[in-house]
């Protein structure tokens, strides 16, 4: 049985942003769409958050038990992905979800249910901005599009730092500026007509609004965000009626975990936030190449112009964990895709084509990449993978393509590894 915890009393945090989730909760779910479909996503794909989080080294092998915090955890999603994976894996996990609506929570709370995982999942109303250290210390910090919307957006995330096992991490999402060109045109208009605070009201002029913008205002010129369209009430009114959001770029990013104590290990996906995924000469990229990884990510976000949120995964200041990288030893794995498949169109195309918010990517990838994709499955070391090949390469020569070829799809979110067993 899930344990019920009311604590409301939140001088922190906004009435109208509590009154909002009350009104609408985000995102909308029918309940019965648990037994048809997982939502999943990022932060918090398990295999994921290994690899980055914790060099590839599952906390919750050897039967350990590992303590999650779903903060702001809203309908569900996050929540109802992180509980399936435990149960999948056979994973000994204790979820607490926390989060200020109680609406939102009883979807939460539904879903869970339905799937019958509510055993190792306590629900609690409230702030996580106050209660996140009664209830931790945590292995996994999960807050995804929540911290924008505090009062205090810096006290909230060093209220989950403090939360945090020394040797725990984070997976965080947080708006994106650049992407959501038009979205805070679109708030001031509200406030410029001093529209209602909250509820249908203030619903039914945010849609007239809309209607009546013109094809040269910057939200309708927009292909990047889409809530308002197909969201629902709760996804209009999320998107462009709140009254208590902002958004970031890539260096307010690094300023914001650095300010709490924390290292930020990557963005998700590696690859949108690389340069070179959006230019190729040298000519205009020979001074981006060689700067620290955060000149390099703002440059891209920059370059993109299509990133509309950050998920980034972070640890404490102190905990130099480092995902791992191709050894004899290490076993890769895919994620998200099926090595068959991909081995195939591999070996027809030459490349593997990556499309993220609208944009097309295309990678080559090495001569020996379809031989080595069909050779993966989970349990080899890429040693083990190179005494396969008959007759075999030379092992520079295999080091170097499958290098080459893990970059590409670990930047993609495509492969991980983890050490052998």
């Amino acid at each position: 049985m899930s344990e019920k915890i009311d604590k409301a009393d939140d001088p922190e945090t906004s009435d109208k942003t509590r009154a909002q989730y009350e009104s609408f909760p985000y995102p909308a779910r029918d309940v019965k769409d648990e037994d048809k479909r997982l939502v999943v996503g990022s932060p918090g794909n398990w295999d994921e958050v290994v690899h980055f989080v914790f060099g590839g080294r599952d906390p919750s092998a050897k039967n350990k038990k590992i303590r999650i915090l779903v903060a702001g955890g809203g309908t569900g999603d996050g929540l109802v992905m992180l509980a399936q994976q435990a149960r999948d894996r056979k994973v000994k996990a204790e979820i607490v979800y926390i989060d200020l609506s109680t609406a939102s929570r009883e979807i939460a709370e539904a879903r869970i249910k339905r799937r019958g995982l509510e055993k190792n999942v306590s629900f609690v109303t409230g702030s996580f901005v106050d209660l996140a250290g009664e209830y931790g210390p945590f292995d996994y910090i999960d807050c995804c599009g929540v911290l924008h919307h505090l009062p205090d957006p810096d006290a909230g995330l060093k209220a989950l730092a403090d939360a945090l096992k020394p040797k725990g991490g984070m997976g965080l999402m947080v708006y994106g500026e650049l992407g959501r060109t038009g979205v805070y045109h679109m708030q001031e208009m509200m406030e410029r007509l001093s529209a209602e605070a909250g509820g249908s009201k203030r619903l039914a002029l945010g849609k007239a609004l809309y209607d009546a913008l013109p094809g040269t205002n910057w939200l309708r010129r927009n292909p990047f965000v889409g809530d308002h369209v197909h969201g629902g009430d709760a996804g209009f009114y999320d998107l462009l009626l709140h009254q208590q959001d902002r958004a970031y770029r890539v260096d307010e990013v690094f300023d914001f975990v650095q300010k709490a104590g924390l290292r930020l290990l990557q963005f998700i996906e590696p690859m949108r936030y690389d340069p070179t995924t959006y230019c190729s000469r040298h000519d205009v990229l020979e001074k981006a190449m060689h700067v620290p990884f955060r000149q390099r990510a703002a440059l891209a976000e920059l370059m993109a112009g299509n990133i509309t949120k950050h998920t980034f995964y972070v640890t404490k200041a102190g905990n130099k964990v480092k995902p791992p990288m191709p050894d004899r030893d290490a076993v890769p794995f895919f994620v998200r895709v099926d090595g068959v498949s991909l081995a195939r169109s591999v070996a027809k195309t030459g490349h593997i084509k990556i499309t993220f918010t609208g944009l097309s990517v295309t990678r080559n990838l090495p001569p020996a990449s379809p031989a080595i994709l069909t050779r993966i499955d989970g349990k080899r070391t890429v040693g083990e993978i190179y005494d396969l090949f008959d007759p075999k390469p030379e092992k520079y020569e295999f080091d170097a393509q499958f290098a080459v070829m893990f970059a590409v799809l670990n930047a993609a979110n495509l492969m991980y590894l983890h050490p052998a067993n």
